[in-house]
């Protein structure tokens, strides 16, 4: 055999052994269906000091929960290279406020200014994907 059929058969061999996975949604897909939900640009919110989960949607955006749901979305200046593949991050604010202008911190103290924060009504996201789930079910059982 030929390198290159060998490398065909690699090839066909690893598509067929990834085609099984299911395919998580993409970072800019999560990012499109937060956008959908967030509000107009604001200049701060309150911040005590701590964030209950955040989520990277690629390397400009995040998504902070401050509470069950109070979630903003942030767009950080970037890109911020190492926030989709970090579990931990700081958020550095000047008071008790979460500021344009304040920071994340990725890995070894990559600091990520922030640049937008929009809050996103994240009990409607709940409520809607609910109702999709919902729809989808008797849909499927029809």
């Amino acid at each position: 055999m030929g390198y290159k059929t060998i490398l065909a058969v690699l090839a066909a061999l690893l598509v067929s052994a990834c085609s099984g996975i299911p395919q998580r949604t993409s970072d800019q897909e999560q990012l499109e269906r937060f956008q959908q939900y967030a509000g107009e640009p604001v200049s701060s919110v309150p911040y005590l000091g701590r964030y209950d989960s955040w989520r990277p949607l690629g390397r400009d955006n995040l998504v902070v929960w401050t509470g069950v749901n109070d979630a903003y979305l942030l767009t950080i200046a970037g890109p911020c290279f190492d926030l989709p593949f970090k579990q931990r991050i700081a958020i550095k604010s000047h008071g008790p406020t979460l500021s344009r202008g304040d920071s994340v911190i990725v890995g070894r103290g990559q600091r990520c200014m922030i640049t937008e924060i929009r809050p996103v009504d994240y009990r409607k996201m709940k409520q809607d994907a609910k109702a999709k789930q919902q729809e989808e079910t008797n849909s499927a059982g029809e």
